[in-house]
């Protein structure tokens, strides 16, 4: 595990689970183990501990511990594959949103802007869809709607169109090859910022990021038990903002349901404050300066 990845918040998001020594808890993103290792190391004998990771690579820091499993599937399963296995509800469940360090840090994968690689950016490499693909085959329409809603650019018509005149002479086939053709738009002052907003982009669509989240985020309250802890942490404003609809309004669009007599009716209450890391994790820690974690608990049942 060591170097693989440095989990974020770590005491702050699984205090945040309350964890009880026998419960069954589930970590949707094992990575490196890092949360993982610090639930187990709280539970009892008789508590138990599933987690899902899509990402073969993560596979390698699976954890020896009888109350534990690790399940390689997307996290957007996650109710399917606890039925699977025998659990219908749980006492708690994290999610450490994102890419890990380790993805970021190998070349080959593609997520980094530091690398010269070929477009990838896929989380589980067996998936047919690669960042390869979405820059040279989507429209230029599709393009700038990925580039505007996930990486939140205001030129994005105009990026879109230099991408698909670039690809028509020649395939743009590396992450370096792409900041060459975008060239124009990123000024020295804000390369950085702006490289990091496109891969973010493209890295959503070949993920389905925020689809995935929204699939996990509305099987959460019929998977957790009564009082059962919700402990997320974020790195974007596009998924915190639908982490904190969906625990405000049981929904990510409109206002929450109610009922006969005007009551909201949502499933979670939070719990405390939104958390985010201390200046000495951000020093010690560059990637967790963005994190943001939410933590709801499951209202009583009427």
């Amino acid at each position: 595990m060591e170097g693989y990845h440095n989990p974020v918040l770590l005491k702050e998001s699984v205090d945040a689970l309350a964890i009880v020594p026998n419960g069954t808890y589930v970590d949707v993103t094992f990575g490196g183990g890092g949360h993982s290792r610090e639930i187990l190391s709280r539970l009892g004998v008789d508590g138990k501990l599933f987690a899902f990771d899509q990402d073969p690579d993560a596979q390698r820091n699976a954890i020896d511990d009888e109350r534990f499993v690790l399940i390689q599937e997307n996290f957007r399963n996650m109710s399917r594959f606890l039925r699977f296995y025998g659990v219908s509800k749980v006492n708690g469940i994290l999610g450490d949103l994102g890419v890990s360090s380790h993805q970021f840090n190998e070349a080959d994968r593609g997520f980094s802007t530091r690398f010269d690689a070929e477009l990838d950016m896929r989380m589980n490499k067996s998936d047919a869809l690669s960042a390869y693909a979405v820059v040279n085959t989507y429209s230029e329409e599709q393009l700038s709607t990925v580039l505007f809603q996930y990486g939140e650019l205001r030129n994005a018509r105009a990026m879109a169109a230099v991408i698909v005149e670039a690809r028509s002479i020649e395939k743009i086939v590396t992450s370096f090859r792409l900041k060459e053709v975008l060239s124009q738009f990123l000024p020295k002052a804000k390369e950085h910022k702006i490289l990091a907003q496109i891969f973010q982009a493209i890295r959503i669509e070949v993920n389905q990021e925020l689809e995935v989240l929204k699939e996990f985020l509305l099987q959460t309250p019929k998977m957790l038990d009564e009082d059962g802890r919700l402990s997320i942490i974020s790195y974007h404003s596009l998924e915190d903002r639908l982490v904190k609809r969906f625990i405000k309004n049981g929904k990510f669009e409109g206002e929450p349901e109610k009922d006969f007599f005007g009551n909201i009716n949502v499933p979670f209450k939070n719990v405390g404050k939104l958390i985010v890391p201390s200046k000495e994790e951000v020093k010690a820690n560059n990637r967790a300066r963005s994190a943001k974690l939410r933590v709801a608990k499951l209202k009583p049942s009427k």
